[in-house]
């Protein structure tokens, strides 16, 4: 902006000191100790005034006394004081802060008239027309329309809070039918638009303008929730962005502009004063929190690539190429180091002086990408490649940020910015940035990648592409935009009920999911989906549409497969009639219903990962302690730690149920436990599309965001098979590859589709009761959704359970009303699951209180592992515990499981059979013993023994003793827990030996089985040998 010529500048009156110019402007008081005929003494008001002030200042003092009284008074220690304290010191702080800002700022704008025309005129005169400004123009004419139209902007909001919101909020939810907006006033300070630049049209039909906009308002919006005494609000706010208004397409007729679309370039800074409950929204930590989540909101709504768009005629073409345009142009970013940074890790609290470790956050709008962190450097060296899209130019920005990670808060290093402009017109741009607001700078590497309508380059793209290495994802080849518009006569769920939509896409392992509508079965999303494609010649978009209250799948991916289009459908029944519809023989699930899959999860080891632990202040570098978390299918599970090794081997498993949704992700985290706060070590992904279409992954996993690790995982999918046949082997395989460190491993998978009651009873005679059903296997639970008012409910629901011992384990089933208590109950034991027709029940079942029947379908699958590395064989021996020259070789063969029930008896003899061998004179001992080849390992479980022979005329107190022959000493020697007095105990433990294959097969295994003699004797009496 020029200044006119010959008037310099005035101070601003900020600047100004304010003196009184006559004693009246003095305070009463002063007047007081000045007048004469008071005798020196202070006038009645005024003394009255001061005691008045001094007696509220002691009221107040007094007040802040009550909690520490009250801390006392219950027991309290100081701590308690002390940390409300702090706490309200930082609350304060942080309100002061911001009445602070928001008073400058107000000031600032209630002066800025003022003070340009004080400095840019000769006079108090509007703005002379030959003011040129070169590139933001004011637009002052604008600011006073908006004043103007403010107030009544105002009242149109109030009403559309009363009248549409206020329902809506009381309609969600039963505890807020009180709410209420007790005041809504938008204040006296309007938006304000501190600047206008128009672009040149990148079209001639259309119009660019940047509005610099600043609101610093003194808005006053207050709730109530009367039921709960609970009241809250707003009072002041300050938002300051650069909004994007374009005005396309210029058409031929009135009103000559189409329609308007309107974003922020870049996100806007938003500074909230709450009120009432809301104030401890300004406690620190939660204040930035509070404002980053309303921040987010705003972006997922006007923040690029989303946008606004407003038609202003009719029948408008291209709504969808209006609403979600293609992008510009991709940049390829290409982090590859900084160098100078500051240090900014201390030890020894300060005294000496460590590096940094760095790590790096490139933002372009809304896509955000975090590098990994490199410890202890100062010239750190990433290497990594990100791709942007890029939707607006000029306008958008490139922003780099520089962290020193730190277990608490990170420490900032710098900032670099850079308009993608500028790589649009070089094409290429290589260079060191300098860091803003610190020391160092950064290498990036910018590449402007155009896009193209047609595939004639496509296989010249992949060909180089394929020789290009880049970290963490490979180079795109195209990208792809899905607009979502709408869809027509969706089923209805069950009841003729309106469902809630929602629509997930997935391309490999990116999957995007739209906003739910509710309750409609034709919903309108009007929603842009964009995927970059590594190779659009091999992947495919897969599209579901989901019920958000239900796992039901409406459409598959398949047009016309069978069940796509009968999501509610039921056979016809005979006989019946035209007032009620016929009671149902069997269960209409839906066909997903009994597909699930079981994810056998196996954390074997890592490598070279990080050392974390640091002694004497950061001086002694240690190792680390690290354990794995794993995340999927909205559980967690945790390994056990391995204390300071840097090369853990946890060998635990862990099993999930999963299904064949795509876009699924198994998330490996590994961490360094510590007593405050563990410390990261990696992490990675796995795909869980990969291990369901293969059923079988084993690999070393490079972990992510660290310098060093790799992480050993194996992955098997287990199918459910509906028939028993194979139970025992499961069983006995199960028992040989379970861990020390691991549950017991799932034999079966059970899916109960629970569908309705009938005949319930009801509430104290009369009443229908609003029932409820639970399914509980061991300690795992279902609950189905309350139904009011019925006593024949509908559920329509379906549960899945991890069975491990299917001949012993039971389905409970409890109906319950919601206030009324135990309704009825069933017991329903696997067992009978076992010799049904495809180990499936699908019938009406008696509840145990005699009153109603339940619908429901149970169905077992045995869970057979592919991959196990063992086979199951029986056989079983006799031998005698004196003739050891005569035994027979375990290791002649192949590496199999053998499991036998050695006879201890006088002579040996073998026995035919291979499920049973006869009870000898000294009884049986029952082991399996095998060699795992993939652990190098000899695995040997003791069962238990029977018919032991019994010396004296107490019964024995036995264990087990197993020893390596021919070395005796106690490296290679394993015994069992002890029984109390039983000549049939039972043991059921495991015992290994790492050793190679060959040394085993040279080995004999001594199996004896003792008893104590005595309490105050160490010898032990020898029972029967192998």
């Amino acid at each position: 902006m020029e200044r006119s010529p010959g008037e310099g500048p005035s101070p601003s009156p900020m600047d100004q000191p304010s003196a009184p110019s006559d004693p009246t402007d003095q305070p009463p008081a002063a007047h007081a100790k000045l007048d004469p005929g008071s005798g020196g003494q202070p006038a009645g008001p005024g003394a009255a005034g001061e005691a008045l002030a001094v007696l509220t200042s002691f009221g107040r003092r007094l007040l802040v006394l009550i909690p520490v009284y009250l801390a006392g008074a219950v027991g309290l220690s100081v701590g308690f004081v002390l940390f409300g304290l702090a706490l309200y010191l930082g609350w304060r702080r942080v309100r002061d802060e911001k009445e602070r800002s928001l008073r400058a700022a107000r000031q600032l704008l209630d002066d800025e008239e003022q003070l340009t025309a004080k400095t840019l005129y000769m006079s108090h005169r509007e703005l002379p027309a030959w003011v040129s400004f070169p590139d933001v123009e004011k637009a002052e004419w604008l600011n006073k329309i908006v004043a103007q139209v403010w107030p009544f902007l105002g009242q149109y909001m109030e009403k559309l809070l009363a009248e549409t919101v206020a329902p809506a909020v009381r309609g969600s939810n039963p505890h807020l039918q009180t709410f209420t907006f007790t005041r809504v006033e938008l204040g006296e300070k309007p938006l304000r638009i501190i600047g206008v630049k128009v672009h040149p049209g990148q079209r001639k039909e259309q119009i660019l303008l940047d509005l610099n906009i600043s609101y610093v308002g003194d808005v006053q919006i207050d709730v109530e929730v009367k039921k709960y005494f609970c009241k809250a609000g707003v009072k002041g706010m300050q938002l300051h962005g650069v909004l994007r208004v374009i005005l396309e397409p210029l058409i031929g007729d009135l009103p000559i502009v189409g329609a308007v679309s309107m974003f922020f370039i870049r996100r806007p800074t938003l500074d909230i004063n709450w009120t009432g409950m809301t104030n401890l929204l300004d406690i620190p930590g939660l204040s930035s929190l509070s404002d980053t989540m309303i921040m987010d909101s705003i972006a997922a709504f006007l923040v690029l690539p989303n946008r606004l768009l407003v038609p202003l005629v009719p029948d408008l073409q291209d709504v969808a190429q209006l609403r979600s345009p293609l992008p510009r142009g991709i940049i390829r970013i290409h982090l590859l180091a900084a160098r100078g940074l500051s240090s900014k890790d201390k030890y020894v609290k300060g005294l000496i002086e460590g590096k940094s470790d760095p790590y790096a956050l490139v933002r372009l709008g809304t896509q955000t990408f975090c590098s990994r962190v490199i410890d202890e450097e100062l010239n750190p060296q990433w290497g990594e490649t990100y791709e942007v899209m890029v939707h607006e130019v000029p306008g958008q920005e490139i922003e780099v940020e520089v962290f020193d990670k730190d277990p608490d808060k990170d420490d900032f290093l710098g900032r670099m910015k850079l308009d993608v402009g500028k790589v649009l017109q070089a094409g290429v741009l290589d260079d060191w940035f300098p860091l803003q607001g610190g020391q160092g700078q950064v290498h990036l590497r910018l590449e402007w990648l155009s896009l193209l309508s047609d595939a004639e380059k496509l296989e010249q793209v992949l060909q180089w592409n394929r020789g290009v290495s880049s970290r963490p994802e490979p180079p795109s080849a195209a990208i792809l935009v899905v607009y979502l518009d709408r869809a027509q006569d969706l089923p209805l769920k069950k009841g003729n009920k309106e469902p809630n939509p929602m629509v997930q896409l997935s391309i490999q392992d990116v999957t995007q999911e739209s906003k739910a509508v509710y309750s409609t079965n034709c919903p309108v999303w009007e929603e842009a989906f964009r995927f970059f494609l590594q190779d659009p010649q091999s992947q495919e978009l897969d599209v579901q549409i989901l019920y958000l209250d239900s796992s039901e799948i409406c459409f598959p991916t398949v047009p016309g497969s069978p069940g796509a289009w009968d999501v509610d459908s039921e056979s016809p029944q005979r006989g019946s009639s035209v007032d009620a519809p016929p009671r149902p023989c069997h269960t209409t699930p839906d066909s997903q219903f009994g597909t699930e899959h079981v994810l056998r999860i196996h954390v074997l080891e890592a490598q070279d990962l990080i050392a974390k632990d640091r002694f004497l202040g950061g001086l002694v570098k240690g190792k680390s302690d690290p354990y794995v978390k794993l995340k999927l299918a909205g559980r967690s599970f945790r390994s056990h730690v391995v204390r300071e090794d840097l090369n853990p081997r946890w060998n635990e498993v862990f099993e999930v149920i999963v299904t064949s949704v795509p876009g699924q992700e198994l998330e490996v985290e590994v961490f360094d436990k510590d007593l405050d706060k563990d410390d990261f070590l990696g992490r990675c992904k796995v795909s869980l599309t990969t291990v369901l279409n293969s059923g079988f992954l084993d690999e070393w996993l490079t972990l992510e965001d660290v310098p060093s690790g790799r992480l050993h995982l194996r992955l098997e999918r287990l199918t459910p098979r509906p028939t028993a046949a194979e139970l025992e082997e499961v069983l006995q395989v199960n028992s040989l590859i379970q861990t020390q460190k691991s549950a017991e491993l799932a034999a079966a998978l059970l899916s109960v589709y629970m569908e309705r009651a009938e005949d319930l009873p009801l509430r104290k005679g009369t009443k229908p009761p609003n029932p409820y059903a639970t399914l509980t296997v061991g300690d795992t639970s279902h609950k189905t959704k309350t139904v009011s008012q019925t006593s024949a409910p509908v559920w329509d629901e379906s549960a899945s359970f991890l069975i491990r011992k299917p001949h012993i384990e039971s389905l409970e089933l409890q109906v319950r009303g919601e206030g009324t208590g135990l309704l009825g109950s069933l017991s329903l034991p696997l067992s009978e699951l076992l010799v049904a027709d495809q180990l499936c029940l699908d019938r009406w079942f008696t509840l145990s209180s005699g009153q109603g029947q339940v619908l429901l379908r149970a169905q077992l699958g045995i869970l057979v592992s592919q991959h196990s590395g063992v086979e199951a064989h029986s056989h079983s021996y006799s031998h005698s515990s004196s003739s050891l020259s005569e035994e027979p070789e375990l290791w002649g063969g192949p590496p199999h499981i053998t499991s036998s029930a050695p006879e201890l008896r006088q002579r040996l003899t073998h026995v035919d059979s291979p499920l049973e061998a006869p009870a000898g004179p000294l009884g049986q001992v029952k082991l399996t013993v095998w060699y795992y080849s993939e652990e190098r390992k000899l695995v040997s479980i003791v069962h238990g023994c029977r018919a032991l022979r019994q010396n004296g005329r107490d019964p024995p107190d036995p264990y087990v003793s197993l020893l390596l022959l021919p070395d005796k000493n106690r490296g290679t020697k394993r015994k069992t827990s002890q029984k109390k007095r039983t000549l049939s105990p039972e043991f059921n433990e495991r015992f290994e030996w790492e050793l190679p294959l060959d040394e085993a097969l040279r080995r004999k295994l001594d199996v004896s089985v003792k008893s104590n003699s005595s309490f105050m004797s160490r010898e032990r009496e020898l029972l029967g040998k192998v």
